[in-house]
This record gives C-alpha cells, structure tokens and sequence, in this order.
C-alpha cells in the first residue's frame, strides 16, 4: 500500500519510493506501507500541533503521529505563559537568564521571549480562550522567578487544557498509536520516518512515511522517575530519534523538579502538581512545625526559581526525617475558583485546600536539556527539526523560568512549519532496508525509576551518582517488539546520558545539585554535549553541531 498524506491529514495514492534507515541492522520483513508528507510531526502536544497548523496554512501537506492518545504535558500544564509586552520584554529576558544560572544563550532567550505577544496572537486566533480582571482586560499572575506578573492563564489553572483544545481542533487529525522507530537520513538530510502501527507487535504493520523534513516533539523525560508530573509517554523516545539520526543533545543533566508536587505516600507515575501560581497569591510553604521553609532562604521568598525551592524543601526533609513538607493555602481567596484542578486534585485525597495546608513534595517536571537546536527548531541534521520540551533551544538553560516552556512551544512550532517550506522539494536518497529488527540496552523501568530517583534526583553525589551508572550501565541488549520496550530502550540510553552528564559536572548550578560540590564553577559554565558513536555508544563532545551554534558549549 502506497499513500500519501494531504494537508488536510486524510490519505490519497502516491508513487512507490525506496528507502532506508542507517546501516548496520539486521534485516526484517519488508515494509507493508508508505506514506508521504511534506512535514511529519512527531507527537500531539503544544509545538507538534502549532507547527502543524501553521504548515498546513502554508499549504504543505502534514502527517501527525502520535503514540499515545492518553494525554500530552501541555493539558496538564497549569500555571500559565509568560508573555512579555513591550518594556517588560527586557525584564522577562533578565528573569529568564537568572533563572538558567548561567547557561542560556541570551541572543535565543531575546528571539523567543520576545515573541510572546506573537504566540498569545497565535492563541488566541485559533479560539484559545484566556482569563479577564475585574476590568475585562487579560488578566496576568506571577510566578517563582519572575519580578512582575507577566503569566496569562485559562481556566484559573486549566490554561494548558485549553491551549490543547484549540490546538487540536485547529490542527490535522492526528495518528494515534503510532510508535516511529527511526527517523530516515539519506545523502540530503531526512528523507521520513519508521513507523509501526501496532504497538503490541511492532513488526505487524510497519510503514514508511516519505518525508523532507521531520519535526520530533515527543515532550520530556519525566518516566526516568518513580514520581513525576508528566504523562505517561514521557519517556525519552524523542530524544534517543535524533542520537540515533545523528544530532546532539545537551544539558540532560538539568532536570527540573517541581517543588510543589501534591504528596500520596508511595505515589508513583503520574502525580498533580499544585501550581506555583498558588504561591504567586499567598500561599506559604511550611514544615509539619508551621515553620516557614523559605524564610531566609532567597529574596523572593515563596516565589525564589525552582531549584531554589525544590533544594529548600529537600533541605528540611533530610533534616527532618519527613517525606513531605506543606503549602498553607489557606489565606488565598476564592481557592476553589481560582484554582479548580488543584483544589479537586486535593480534595479527592481528602484534603480540603480551604480549611487545612496542602502536603507537597519536589517531583519530576521539566527535562531543561534536549535536542541541540537553534532558534528556530533546527539541528544539525538537515530537515529535522525539534520543539518544545524534546528540545535544548538555548533558553532554559540550567533551570528554566516558570511558563516558559509554553511560550517556547508555540514560538518554536510556528518557526518549525516556516522553515519546513525551505525543504519542500528536497529528495534525500538513501541505501539499505528501513525495515531492521532493532536491538537495544534495556533496563526493566522500575529498576531504572528506582536507580534515577535515589541517586539522581533534587540533590546528587559521586557515590549515587556511579551507583546509578553501574545500574544503568549493566543494561544489555534486547528485542525491541513492542512501544514499551522502545520506551525502555530510550530510557535507559538517556539515564545513561543523565548519569553520565551529572557525574562530569562536579558543581551545584541551576536545577543540578552536588551535595560533594556545592558551589558553582565559572569553569563549568557551559554545557554538555552528547551525540551517539558508530557503535551505539554515547560520547561526549565538544562542540554541538547545530545550524547555528547555540548557548556556551563545551566539555563539562
């Protein structure tokens, strides 16, 4: 069967082209389909979707996968997006560059923060729905790390679920259940991608997708955790993409964990988080005591960046003995109407906001490495393309700024679908057989969730750290035959990574943390690079090879 996708994301005839993935694997049944597209979108969330809106405006034709219909991060983001206008757009570029303790690339923080008022019009056009003040203007909130109120929401603290919903019914239909194993590179950059249809049996109906230029937005790393905010997919794949189609990643390392994360004893996988605007109207962090958490801690108290927070809590729990702290909500007016997920999230744990403090503890949230890109989505893999939480644009840095990461995802998308047209009739030929039975190291999950949250969670030390790494390291090669086992396989490469970048950076900066090395050295002020060996294995690099080179980096 050959088909071909159209803009509007249903299935016409098309030529029969061959294709291939990167040499070197061993050889299963031939394809049973193709596809073709001008843009193939790699997952569902807020940058895969604005990048294909925009494309299909523009007249390319677009194919949107997605493994998993279950939920994406952004419809569980709940604080809101940054949007700076006019002479707060320099504030906003300060906050953010604070906030990455010194490795953002300050031109790509300029570039994307100052096209917040572009990305709330992208919003916005497509029937996003925003919260008014008493004076019906757009109402605007604050957050740990910002000096001003600069955060636009919906719903109170639904904004992501109502970003997704315009974007979905704005955007082609997607391709659900539908696990891409390889991206295609041939002697002009991507050629398409490897996907199978069937999850339990990735072998059972395989296809190949014919494509120039491919965007990976496939979202965070966050089931590298026992606890995490994130969904259930999150789970590296896209990042393992583009090692294996021959870009750089950076900054893995970096991972951010929000500090106020709603507490279950033995909770495990997806847990709600109890947003940071909570505090942004008064709520208080506080030990079992009554005692204040952050008092003395930082100048922004409450609202200090994340890792601050998240390292204040920890604090007081390994001197305590404790597994949670609390955050005393209960001078915030109007609770249940202003935050109504919270408030139900509590309350189906039997905790009523209004009339008792909120148990909280740091959990899994934001990868702030990724995919080495520059401003505009692009790798050093001509016609592939990374957006959103997959990628390392330059802007988080070592720890990113609260509502950023919405802002970066609509920004980047729409940059995505711009220059997708650039690649439109560009035909890579490539040598070999797509369809390879894949092999890969392949840790069981709750070993891995179990080693990455002992030793390599909020606070990090040599001797955790190569304790996670013999764990990781031990991994052996397996049958990939199923998503779950891709999903294990792109775990364990970025655990490894993780590890890996946490042991060489013997320093405390932004949202990593050295229990053994404290202080920061201006020495290591700069990122690490990965990119995959001829024999699979990870090495670090010196310089990242992206279309335009990106943010301090170098050899930590």
């Amino acid at each position: 069967m050959t088909t071909a996708a159209t803009p509007g994301g249903s299935v016409a005839a098309a030529p029969s082209r061959s294709v291939a993935a990167a040499p070197g694997r061993r050889v299963a049944a031939a394809p049973g389909w193709e596809a073709a597209a001008d843009l193939v979108v790699v997952g569902g969330g807020v940058a895969g979707l604005a990048a294909a809106i925009e494309a299909t405006r523009s007249g390319l034709s677009v194919l949107v996968l997605s493994k998993d219909a279950a939920g994406t991060a952004t419809q569980y983001a709940q604080g809101g997006m940054a949007v700076a206008i006019g002479e707060d757009v320099e504030a906003h570029v300060r906050d953010t560059i604070v906030a990455g303790a010194g490795l953002c690339d300050e031109a790509a923080v300029r570039s994307i923060v100052g096209a917040g008022a572009d990305a709330l019009s992208v919003l916005t056009g497509i029937g996003a729905r925003f919260d008014s003040g008493a004076d019906g203007s757009m109402a605007r909130t604050r957050e740990g790390g910002h000096s001003v109120g600069r955060i636009v929401h919906a719903g109170g603290d639904a904004t992501g679920r109502e970003i997704q919903r315009a974007l979905s019914s704005a955007a082609p239909a997607t391709v659900n259940g539908a696990t891409v194993l390889d991206v295609l590179v041939g002697d002009r950059g991507v050629a398409g991608v490897l996907v199978s249809l069937s999850p339990d049996d990735l072998h059972a109906n395989l296809g190949v997708v014919h494509a120039p230029a491919v965007l990976i937005a496939t979202g965070g790393t966050g089931m590298l955790y026992s606890a995490s905010t994130n969904p259930s997919g999150a789970t590296a794949d896209g990042l393992a993409l583009a090692l294996r189609a021959g870009a750089d990643v950076a900054d893995v390392e970096f991972v951010q964990f929000h500090p106020t994360v709603l507490f279950r004893p033995g909770g495990r996988g997806r847990l709600p988080l109890v947003s940071e605007a909570v505090r942004g109207e008064g709520a208080r962090l506080v030990d079992a005591d009554g005692r204040s958490i952050m008092a003395g801690v930082h100048p922004l108290g409450d609202l200090a960046p994340r890792d601050v927070v998240s390292r204040a809590i920890a604090a007081r729990l390994a001197e305590s003995g404790a597994d949670h702290v609390f955050l005393d909500a209960r001078s915030v007016p109007d609770m249940a109407l202003r935050f109504p997920t919270v408030t139900a999230a509590c309350l189906a744990q039997d905790v009523d906001p209004t009339e008792q403090p909120i148990p909280v503890a740091p959990a899994a949230h934001y990868a702030c490495g990724g995919v080495v890109t520059d401003e505009y989505g692009r790798t050093c893999v001509a016609g592939l393309h990374a957006a959103g939480e997959v990628a390392r644009t330059g802007l988080h840095g070592a720890n990113r700024l609260a509502s950023n990461s919405l802002l970066e995802g609509v920004v980047l998308g729409t940059r995505v679908a711009r220059s997708a047209r650039d690649r439109v009739s560009v035909r890579s030929l490539t040598s070999g057989d797509p369809s390879a039975r894949h092999r890969a190291p392949r840790l069981d999950r709750d070993v891995l969730q179990s080693a990455m949250t002992r030793h390599v969670g909020v606070v990090r030390d040599d001797t955790g750290l190569r304790e996670a790494a013999a764990i990781v390291g031990a991994a052996v090669p397996r049958e990939l035959t199923s998503t779950h086992d891709v999903e294990d396989a792109a775990l364990t490469l970025l655990a490894s990574a993780t590890a890996s970048a946490a042991l060489a950076r013997t320093e405390t900066r932004g949202a990593h943390t050295r229990a053994d090395h404290p202080r920061s050295d201006d020495a290591q002020r700069r990122s690490t690079v990965f990119r995959l060996a001829d024999d699979g294995s990870l090495a670090i690099v010196r310089n990242a090879r992206s279309a335009d080179q990106v943010g301090p980096i170098g050899v930590s």
